[in-house]
């Protein structure tokens, strides 16, 4: 038995990332909440990413830690993704866990 993989997903994202997937990636995000410890999401780098995919990403990442699981990007958050986060105002109220889980920035 491969113990790490017991407690450990990673999760490969599409390249859209919007209101139309946005129902899949939930499923998937949350079956992985309930089965593992530690969730790790890889987004593309020529992903295309709407607001709708940050606030699943902030609504998956705060179950995740509220059920006491690590839920973190593989990469810092960048191109299309970063621009929604900027566009929206997220990384201007960034706080030191924010920074680190979207940037990868310890502050």
């Amino acid at each position: 038995m491969d113990t790490p993989k017991q407690y450990y997903e990673s999760i490969n994202l599409p390249e859209t990332l919007s209101i139309r997937t946005v129902s899949e990636l939930y499923s998937k995000f949350t079956d992985a909440i309930r089965a593992k410890d530690t969730i790790t999401i890889s987004i593309p780098e020529s992903a295309e990413a709407d607001l709708s995919f940050v606030q699943l990403i902030e609504s998956s990442r705060r179950q995740a830690k509220a059920e006491g699981k690590t839920f973190k990007l593989s990469t810092p958050a960048s191109g299309s993704v970063l621009k929604v986060l900027e566009r929206a105002g997220f990384v201007d109220s960034f706080d030191r866990e924010d920074s680190k889980f979207w940037l990868h920035k310890e502050v």
